[in-house]
């Protein structure tokens, strides 16, 4: 009896530790979606009021009336889309190189790359910024996805590396003796075979680039260049400070969550097993 009542102790425990780590993450998200669709009487109400009576949609279309949301909505998914593509291409690519190419010097090379993820962000902020402005680069897309075609994420390339060590050599001798080059077995053989690694690094570089503030917070000077984040910022400051409009600010924030939310629940299997097999395989 004790071992079944420590199982069920066990057990309890555990699920209560997730219901409680469930309940932080998904009540404030509930109450964002709430008040988005409140009217602006009932935003200071007391006892709050979590259900809307009656939803009023119509902040939606409001709020999105107010600044150029759709332009800044171009503007996020032409970054996003460039900056996620050439990571997963050239991470993946480097990655390649780095898990089935004997060269003298690559350990040390590797090691190199891992030890950039140790340098923070705020030391390279300044000469990066002269580095752009002196190429004529300010208030452009450019800083903000060029990088992204140099395998500018050693993370996602440590990722990868140690998914290419999963899949034995054999298959790609076998390429070889058919005739194939070393792009075709990347392309053809190796790339399919990572997949969850690609869909779990496609989800944080889509993220990433999402929700990146302070690179277009720098970067950017003109009003139809923002993002979706960066006009959101500015959109906030554009409300009433004596009664803000809450309600607006968040239909929009529940707009610029969605596309993450969606991605990652229709990739959470891949995104999983990506992070699994990338984080412990040695």
């Amino acid at each position: 009896m004790r071992p079944r009542l420590f199982d069920l102790l066990k057990s309890f425990v555990t699920y209560f530790l997730l219901t409680l780590g469930a309940a932080v993450v998904v009540v404030p998200l509930f109450w964002m979606i709430s008040t988005s669709l409140k009217g602006p009487d009932a935003l200071f109400t007391y006892p709050p009021e979590w259900i809307p009576r009656p939803p009023v949609w119509r902040n939606y279309i409001d709020a999105w009336k107010m600044l150029p949301f759709g332009r800044f909505l171009f503007n996020t998914i032409f970054i996003t889309v460039l900056a996620m593509t050439a990571e997963l291409l050239t991470t993946s690519l480097v990655a390649f190189g780095f898990a089935r190419f004997q060269f003298r010097g690559r350990d040390t090379l590797f090691f190199i790359l891992l030890s950039t993820m140790m340098l923070p962000g705020v030391v390279t902020m300044i000469p990066s910024f002269l580095l752009w402005s002196r190429l004529g680069q300010v208030d452009t897309f450019d800083p903000l996805t060029i990088g992204a075609w140099f395998a500018w994420g050693p993370a996602y390339i440590f990722m990868m590396r140690q998914f290419f060590l999963t899949i034995p050599r054999e298959m790609e001798e076998a390429a070889l003796i058919d005739g194939a080059n070393v792009f075709q077995i990347y392309w053809h053989i190796m790339l399919p075979l990572i997949r969850p690694a690609l869909m779990a690094i496609g989800v944080l570089s889509f993220q990433g680039n999402w929700n990146n503030f302070q690179a277009p917070l720098i970067y950017l000077n003109t009003m139809e260049k923002f993002p979706m984040i960066l006009g959101l910022k500015f959109f906030e400051q554009s409300l009433s400070k004596e009664a803000p409009l809450w309600n607006y600010m968040m239909a929009m924030s529940v707009l610029m969550a969605a596309p993450i939310l969606g991605l990652f629940f229709s990739a959470q299997k891949y995104f999983i097993e990506g992070l699994n097999v990338g984080a412990t395989k040695g």
